[in-house]
């Protein structure tokens, strides 16, 4: 029964969600890591730029995934490559497609359920063979990924000991009604915003499949899902892709050790996004959910945050 019960009680101002949230998102100061960048060609012609900051003669490494409208270089991926850097861990961040300088060379970009590309990313590791144990800990968008990949019906390679979710929307569709709700409209329309300055792009480059017109009509991050994460991915529509895509289906099947981080006052997550009863009925998936926290908001005084030093204690029990 791995429900974890947790011990973080942040005081004062971080107790509020908007405020731990907002702070951990575009206050928080992260040293550079020291990211080389590489690019890994894709099976499809396609391409991803990833970020390594690497530990000299590491055995270990923990693959990052950030979340939607993110990339390598926001603060929760650089701090969780820290902490890990600073205990013998090599960390290697992605940047999804379409998600560094340079948009990526097909129509399609990523998307919550993208496991495949994170397999690609894994083979990659593997033929270099420098490591030894490898783990993959993602935030929101890149943790459902992360899990969809573990409890899929795929080969997990032996070298993979487990991972991390962090604020993680296992039910998509859910987790779309919670962000929707007039409380978030901040957080929604920034998204919107983001999400339609890079589909105006992409209308230039690929005129012959989507408008300009069409994505300024968009007027909610499900009108965006329904004109183009959904097409573009190969969905009938935002539903089936909230469906197919949501990690939950897949929490059962975990081939490997997850903690699933996942605050109560988390305003982006809905009920659904807790998996108390699988987690009760699993020897895989554990499961904490403290009081506070807000979305990969987990503040404490100093250098580390929560969630790091959670992950870290995790993944290194392993």
């Amino acid at each position: 029964m791995p429900i974890i019960r947790s011990t973080y009680n942040p005081k004062g101002i971080f107790r509020n969600p908007d405020i731990s949230t907002i702070y951990a998102a575009t206050l928080r100061q992260v040293p550079d890591p020291g990211f080389e960048k590489e690019r890994l060609e894709l099976s499809d012609g396609d391409f991803l730029d990833l970020e390594w900051s690497r530990v000299f003669g590491s055995k270990k490494i923990i693959i990052l995934l950030h979340g939607l409208a993110g990339n390598a270089n926001r603060p929760y991926m650089k701090g969780m490559a820290r902490i890990f850097n600073l205990h013998g861990w090599t960390a290697l961040a992605l940047n999804l497609r379409g998600c560094s300088m340079e948009m990526n060379r097909k129509f399609r970009s990523y998307h919550a359920g993208a496991s495949d590309d994170l397999a690609e990313v894994v083979l990659h590791v593997l033929h270099l063979k420098q490591f030894d144990k490898i783990a993959i800990c993602g935030f929101s968008l890149g943790g459902n990924i992360s899990l969809k990949y573990l409890g899929e019906n795929r080969s997990i390679p032996k070298e993979i000991i487990g991972g991390a979710a962090i604020s993680v929307p296992c039910d998509l569709a859910g987790s779309l009604g919670a962000i929707n709700r007039m409380r978030n409209f901040i957080y929604s329309s920034r998204f919107e915003r983001n999400l339609k300055q890079n589909l105006l792009q992409r209308a230039e480059k690929f005129p012959e499949y989507i408008s300009k017109d069409t994505i300024k009509a968009c007027n909610s991050l499900r009108d965006i899902d329904e004109l183009y994460t959904s097409r573009a991915h190969g969905f009938e529509n935002a539903a089936d892709y909230y469906d197919k895509s949501s990690s939950l289906q897949f929490l059962e099947n975990l081939q490997r050790p997850a903690l699933i981080l996942n605050a109560k006052n988390d305003s982006f997550l809905s009920p659904s996004c807790y998996p108390q009863h699988l987690a009760e009925n699993s020897a895989e998936l554990f499961l904490e959910t403290p009081e506070h926290g807000g979305h990969v908001g987990f503040v404490l005084p100093g250098t580390h945050f929560y969630h790091e030093k959670r992950c870290l204690e995790f993944l290194n029990s392993l």
